[in-house]
């Protein structure tokens, strides 16, 4: 951003510059401040004062700083980039696609095609991005990280042949890339030969990096359990585990103590109070729940069903709500509860129709209600009921120690923090649980319950159950839910496109002797 020259005239810029590099944004932050007290206007200060806010998660003031800079200069090839990536984290996805789709006429480089066709993948345009992402693996001789992406493209829209083909061709551009073999391992049919058992073995004793060494751990957890080697298995499941968990740091009791405020605020009274006129004319079901919970299942049944369309899992609701609370804060700390009850009607209600907005990108059909199966919602729900009092709420939940230990196998983001350590994902469970129990109580039928292992063993009634919640008349097609084509994004993508089967029932048992921590957090419920 900062050349020798302007480090030169502007020293207290080229400080910052130095200390951002470092990773020291906080000092960095100051220094760039510094500089701009001087220099008000200058864009390469406000550039990477934007960019240090980024790095610290401030999007909205990287996005304002940002913006100041490129009124000076709006041609900055740098700066424009930049504003499209913190687009791209805001979820404002249809925005940074049009930016980058700009950029890449301007300039013809791999990266830009790269980033472009990441945000048409999320935005469920697929096959759009398979055409940007299939010549950049083929013709990019050094960069795994395509055919990574081109891999996770043909799995969604179920050509699993090809995305085995083209993890594989990753690998052999890098033996040691954790998340080529990751992505090998979370395909649900054995794939791994023994030489890839010596292969990551090899791989994992010279990786140095926590992204490559954590889900090389996971992946060869996954192989050794397809062996029956439940000894070894758990043994890299811990190590993967305990990896990830010490580079996120995740704190469980913040959870546990919003849930906890929850229920001081959410009394009968104040839910009553959310029953506002519908935002718009389209209906949202959220299937809450946690992750690996039948969450995918259930919308692909509901998805078959004419009046329903399934768009998969939408970033929108935690991004408007992480916005909103950027916002909150700089005024004094604000709890997420806190907030939802100070929120006045009208800016509920723009924030709704900013997330229909946003949803309607992903719908193909014009039916009357969608389906949002983002796992995480659970913890949103008064927020979503808030700015969207029409919407409704799905709980599908399975047998808590399945739950939870798959949860545990699954080489996840950060955005799953809790699944790291067996303790965090047993007192999420229990919170969660804890939520939905509240809820039961003092708004009745808010949220609708659908028991994971009732409806794989006897689907009909809990399906019927489900849809005269919803209001909606029983149709047959929802039965024949895997011949529905469509393309999922989720670890449940090949289990979907199957006939019902139990192959998730009972997943823990052959671990159990080391389950012990968690059954101790979950206490009954562990039954």
């Amino acid at each position: 951003m900062t050349g020798n020259g302007t480090v030169t005239l502007y020293p207290m810029l080229g400080k910052a510059r130095e200390l951002a590099d470092a990773g020291r944004f906080e000092e960095a932050a100051q220094a760039a401040m510094a500089h701009l007290r001087r220099y008000r206007d200058d864009p390469a200060g406000l550039a990477l004062l934007g960019e240090i806010a980024m790095h610290l998660g401030a999007l909205m003031q990287a996005e304002h700083f940002i913006r100041r800079a490129l009124a000076a200069d709006p041609a900055d090839r740098a700066m424009r980039g930049q504003l499209a990536s913190v687009l791209s984290q805001q979820e404002r996805l249809d925005e940074a696609a049009r930016l980058y789709a700009d950029l890449r006429r301007e300039h013809d480089e791999s990266i830009l095609a790269g980033m472009h066709a990441n945000v048409l993948e999320r935005l469920g345009r697929s096959e759009e991005a398979r055409a940007l992402i299939e010549p950049l693996a083929k013709e990019t001789s050094d960069r795994p990280h395509y055919w990574i992406s081109y891999g996770h493209n043909l799995r969604a829209a179920g050509r699993v042949d090809d995305a085995v083909a083209a993890y594989r061709k990753a690998i052999e551009l890098d033996e040691e890339c954790g998340e080529a073999w990751w992505g090998l391992a979370s395909i649900k049919r054995r794939v791994f030969a023994d030489a890839d058992l010596d292969a990551m073995r090899r791989a994992i004793a010279i990786a140095i990096d926590v992204r490559n060494s954590a889900p090389l751990h996971f992946a060869l957890a996954r192989a050794l359990h397809d062996r029956g080697d439940h000894a070894a298995a758990f043994e890299h499941y811990a190590e993967g585990n305990r990896q990830r968990a010490e580079d996120i740091g995740y704190d469980a009791s913040e959870l546990t103590g919003e849930i906890a405020e929850i229920e001081k605020l959410a009394d009968a009274p104040f839910l009553a109070s959310l029953d506002q006129p519908p935002v718009g004319d389209a209906t949202p079901i959220f299937i809450v729940s946690l992750p690996r919970s039948g969450s995918t299942l259930l919308e692909q049944m509901l998805g078959s069903h004419p009046a329903i369309e399934p768009v998969g899992e939408l970033p929108y609701a935690p991004a408007i709500l992480r916005s909103v609370m950027e916002l909150a804060t700089r005024r004094g700390r604000v709890t997420v509860p806190q907030l939802i009850a100070g929120l006045q009607p009208e800016q509920a209600a723009a924030m709704g129709a900013d997330y229909l907005a946003r949803a309607a990108l992903h719908r193909r059909t014009d039916a009357p209600f969608f389906i949002d199966k983002l796992p995480h919602n659970w913890s949103n729900i008064l927020f979503l009921r808030r700015i969207l009092p029409q919407a409704k709420f799905l709980d599908i939940r399975r047998p808590a120690m399945d739950c939870c230990f798959s949860n545990f196998t699954q080489s996840f983001s950060r955005a799953h923090a809790a699944s790291f350590r067996l303790e965090d994902i047993g007192q999420c469970y229990v919170d969660y649980v804890r939520l939905m129990a509240h809820l039961d109580r003092v708004a009745p039928g808010m949220v609708h319950h659908i028991d994971y292992a009732a409806l794989v063993d006897d689907p009909e009634p809990q399906l019927r159950a489900t849809l005269a919640h919803l209001g909606l008349d029983w149709d047959a097609a929802i039965l024949e839910f895997h011949k529905l084509d469509r393309v999922v994004r989720t670890p449940s993508s090949e289990q979907v496109r199957r006939p019902l089967n139990r192959d998730g029932m009972e997943v823990w048992r052959p671990y159990a002797e080391w389950l012990g921590p968690l059954r101790d957090v979950l206490g009954p419920l562990a039954d």
